[in-house]
């Protein structure tokens, strides 16, 4: 079979644009997975004019003893030890027993800071509460797709915004994710809490502030003459106020020694 000569001439642009293509393709897919991994804190919004609406509204998500709540911004303020989520978007690790399921992007969180240390946040398949554990724990439960809206701002998981604030004791707002859509009737009512006051709520992401850069090794150096050369010039100031000081001791030694001299009396009439 006979290849025409511009059918070879075309292989190279044509092998040439589908590499620039997919380079172009790794490049966005790097761009796309850095602003995914950006450190975030989660926000409670409450929409609503009640009470309960009003006291868990801008509550900061927290996580502490297997599972995540909503509590006050201050950590000194909370009655229970919690720490604050500090997420973000990674892909799920999957077992290869369930590889299939291809669940997407994962939703790991700090849950400790000395050592730090990170788990997954996840719904349990059963009590649709939020939880979080390592891939063990989480795997055979909903790990995901968690995503976010088109502005980058609101959680979704399984493309939904469907949390819920559930006060399983006085004060203590637990975090559950309404799967069935049915306003969580059937795991309340399974837990004999449906009485308990509950509120929808949307998980709104807030970039975490970066600590300030550590000072170079140059800066530092700069800024160590900068205070030598200040405290050299301060101790000259202290010697020239010392002369000062003993110049003015002169001066009065010298008004002393003349009024201790007699007075002549000038006699005019001679």
């Amino acid at each position: 079979m006979v290849i025409g000569l511009l059918t070879l001439a075309s292989i190279p642009t044509v092998t040439g644009v589908a590499f620039g293509v997919s380079e172009q393709r790794k490049s966005n897919q790097r761009k796309e997975d850095a602003r995914r991994m950006v450190k975030f804190n989660i926000e409670s919004i409450c929409e609503g004019d009640t009470d309960d609406d009003r006291d868990i509204n801008g509550r900061r998500v927290v996580v502490r003893n297997e599972k995540v709540y909503l509590d006050l911004v201050n950590p000194r303020d909370r009655i229970h030890p919690s720490f604050t989520a500090l997420a973000f978007y990674i892909e799920y690790p999957e077992l290869d027993e369930t590889k299939h399921l291809q669940r997407g992007l994962g939703l790991p969180t700090y849950v400790s800071a000395n050592p730090p240390l990170l788990n997954w946040i996840y719904a349990d398949k059963n009590t649709h509460e939020l939880k979080y554990g390592n891939r063990t724990q989480s795997v055979e439960h909903v790990v995901g797709p968690w995503d976010w809206t088109e502005d980058e701002k609101t959680i979704l998981l399984e493309e939904k915004d469907a949390f819920y604030a559930v006060e399983e004791e006085e004060g203590q707002w637990a975090l559950y994710f309404d799967r069935e859509g049915d306003e969580l009737v059937r795991v309340l009512e399974e837990k004999g809490m449906l009485d308990n006051a509950f509120v929808p709520v949307s998980l709104v992401r807030r970039i975490a502030e970066e600590p300030p850069p550590p000072p170079s090794q140059s800066q530092s150096q700069g800024q160590g003459q900068d205070k030598d050369k200040d405290k050299d010039k301060d101790k000259d100031k202290d010697k020239d106020k010392d002369k000062d000081k003993d110049k003015d001791k002169d001066k009065d030694k010298d008004k002393d020694k003349d009024k201790d001299k007699p007075v002549e009396m000038v006699d005019r009439d001679k």
